[in-house]
């Protein structure tokens, strides 16, 4: 090379790097000036300059260092629009490739160490999506591009793919910014700053946010969609599978927005709330506080759902414009539901299938009389030796009310304590308060066989039998995901078995919604309609709108007595998420109400953020606590902290009057002790 041309490279070189420099330190002025300078060189030697150009930007992609946003604006205001995005272009997408290899050679198993988290979920999208998750990446870049670069690196994807996904992907955002880095080259001469290819970059800039999104989206989905034949035409706007909680709202919702709604229900309307869930367990729990027998108890419970039913029939929601199908349902596509032998084209499918008890599976348990949380409700004797095998809340709702109905009760628990979501002092009034009622308390007891009439356990002291008339099995319940296509779909499954969801509760597909107990993260049928909510509306707006729900404020209630319900964080969350927080005590004892009806038995136990007076979780353990907590409830939704609550005028004598207590209770611990030394001061000024 000659020296001339080899000074005029060095020149250039040097020129780019104080371009950089000028660009990261002295802004748009600098910068401006700069340009200006280059352009004569760059014209002069279009080919080297292009070159060097493109080297340089290989060089900082492959380094991953953080100046390529603006050598992508230099590009633009060098080169122009045309010819800075190709330099650009390919620069970053050969400079990620090195970056790439060198990840993939030197640094997979200290990358792995050291982000496990962050490497797990890139190589779990990879492994199943492919260069299509990484092109997503690119199109929105959640994680930062030179991360991209090097996590890619360790996973098992092709160099090629990630080539291709890189130089599709980036080239969105390339554009732009090399259109934007045009419009500031411009700005050298005399003319109008706000030029229209100025407004056009920014304008770009500000929609790619938003657009890129969509792109991903649309690309995602023309993938998913391919080998299913869409529709002309649909029937329905919204099928629903289920008629439980979460399947009626749903259902009421669309309907209520004028929608075309098919609701497809297997069994009994009003699903296991209604029929074996809330609404029985309710009712027994009543009468038998009550007094009364066994034979009294279950026509209360048939009457309770006998007197709820007509709310949830087939009737009542026919006469609301549903199309109600009673059978099996199956999703053929995603475009299309069979009810028993009629198929239903839908744009959208919301499932809402429920969930079912879990059946361990224990040696012998088939030959045993047992019975779960849905056939509790056939048994039409008392009987007299009743085991219940789990220790949450359904455990302690049925064993109270056994026993207070004149059953033997037995409650085993494999966990060290009853009730092991909540905390140890909620634990323990529980197992106080069944211990009351002659409930005999297994826990850290293990059940490892079951023969009819005995169940065997082993705990502390070694193995022992359980003699029993009746076993009731309530050691928790799992989603219902089989049986109606989820598996030809290929709808994946979480952790937790419920459906994958995102969080506006779209599964892999996103006009397939998921709701309630088969999606989680709670199986309470409360969060199962307020879901329901969100997924119709949802159903019906997107992909022009997508509303997302928040659960930072989940009340749940344990309708024992006393009861428990909670809002929010207990303390043992609390620890476990490293939250600062503080603890304010109120006990039952001090409410006039509760004195007044001599009802003292219970707490109120509040955590707030350290140093606020924001409400992190509420814990109440007493009469009527469901009730009381709504307000603790509403609070949290809207942001009211303790000092509000204190404002709030409550009539006396009442149990809600326990929320100005133990506000009143924090605020005098937190009261500012030197303003009331000088208070203390003035009143003795004023009285002379």
């Amino acid at each position: 090379m000659k020296p001339a041309r080899l000074a005029v490279l060095i020149g250039l070189v040097l020129a780019f790097l104080a371009l950089v420099w000028g660009l990261h330190h002295f802004g748009v002025a600098r910068m401006v000036a700069r340009i200006e300078a280059l352009h004569g060189a760059v014209a002069l030697h279009p080919l080297p300059a292009g070159l060097l150009f493109l080297g340089g930007y290989v060089l900082f992609t492959a380094l991953s260092l953080p100046a390529a946003t603006l050598l992508t604006l230099a590009g633009g205001a060098l080169f122009g629009v045309v010819w800075g995005s190709v330099l650009v272009s390919f620069g970053a997408s050969i400079g990620a490739s090195l970056a790439f290899l060198a990840a993939r050679f030197l640094l997979r198993d200290a990358a792995s160490r050291r982000f496990p988290g962050i490497f797990e979920r890139l190589n779990e999208g990879i492994a199943r999506d492919g260069a299509l998750y990484l092109l997503s990446l690119r199109l929105v870049p959640a994680v930062p591009f030179f991360a991209v670069n090097l996590l890619a690196g360790l996973t098992s994807l092709s160099l090629a793919r990630f080539y291709l996904a890189s130089q599709i992907g980036m080239l969105p955002a390339t554009i732009i910014y090399v259109n934007a880095g045009a419009s500031l080259g411009g700005l050298a001469g005399h003319g109008a700053i706000l030029t229209p290819r100025l407004v056009t970059g920014l304008a770009l800039l500000a929609i790619l946010p938003l657009a890129a999104p969509r792109l991903r989206d649309a690309l995602t989905a023309r993938r998913l969609y391919a080998r299913w034949p869409r529709p002309k035409r649909f029937d329905r706007d919204v099928v629903v599978i289920g008629a439980g909680a979460a399947g009626l709202v749903a259902s009421y919702v669309a309907s209520a927005l004028r929608a075309k709604v098919t609701l497809i229900e297997r069994a009994e309307m009003g699903g296991d709330c209604l029929n074996s869930g809330c609404v029985p367990s309710k009712a027994l729990l009543h009468a038998a506080r009550a007094g009364q027998d066994f034979v009294s108890a279950r026509a209360a419970v048939k009457a309770a759902i006998a007197g709820i039913a007509p709310h949830d029939s087939k009737e009542r929601y026919a006469a609301l414009g549903v199309d109600v199908r009673q059978g099996d349902a199956f999703i053929d596509s995603p475009w299309q539901v069979r009810a028993g032998c009629d198929k239903i084209t839908t744009r959208a499918i919301i499932i809402a299938a429920g969930a079912a008890p879990v059946v361990p599976r224990l040696p012998g348990l088939e030959a045993c009389a047992y019975a779960t949380s849905e056939t509790l409700w056939d048994i039409e004797a008392l009987p007299d030796r009743l085991v219940i095998l789990g220790g949450g809340p359904i455990g302690c709702e049925m064993a109270q009310a056994f026993a207070l109905l004149g059953s033997t009760v037995t409650l085993v628990e494999a966990a060290p304590r009853l009730m092991m979501r909540e905390d140890e002092e909620v634990s323990a009034l529980m197992a106080t308060t069944l211990l009351a009622h002659g409930v005999i308390v297994l826990t850290g007891h293990r059940a490892i066989a079951a023969q009819p009439g005995a169940l065997r356990v082993q705990g502390p002291e070694g193995e022992r039998d359980l003699p029993f008339d009746r076993l009731l099995l309530a050691i928790g319940r799992k989603p219902r995901v089989s049986g109606y296509g989820l598996e030809a779909l290929g709808i994946g499954l979480g952790k937790a078995g419920t459906i994958e969801t995102n969080d506006g509760l779209q599964t892999l597909y996103p006009n397939i919604f998921a709701c309630g107990d088969v999606a989680g993260p709670y199986q309470f049928t409360h969060v199962a309609g307020y879901q329901a909510g969100f997924a119709a509306l949802n159903a019906l707006l997107a992909p022009f709108w997508l509303l997302r729900p928040r659960y930072h404020a989940v009340p749940a209630v344990t309708f024992t007595s006393p009861e428990i319900a909670r809002v929010g964080l207990n303390e043992q969350e609390a620890k476990a998420r490293n939250i600062d927080y503080e603890v304010t005590h109120y006990a039952l004892s001090e409410l006039d109400r509760a004195i007044a009806e001599a009802d003292t038995d219970g707490f109120v136990k509040l955590l707030t953020k350290a140093g606020s007076d924001k409400i992190l979780g509420v814990t109440i353990a007493g009469t009527n606590a469901g009730e009381v907590l709504t307000g603790f409830t509403i609070a949290m939704q809207h942001g009211l902290g303790l000092k509000k609550l204190l404002g709030v005028i409550y009539p006396y004598p009442t149990r809600a009057e326990l929320m100005r207590a133990v506000a009143g209770q924090w605020r005098q611990a937190h009261a500012p002790r030197g303003a009331l030394v000088w208070l203390e001061r003035l009143h003795r000024w004023r009285r002379g």
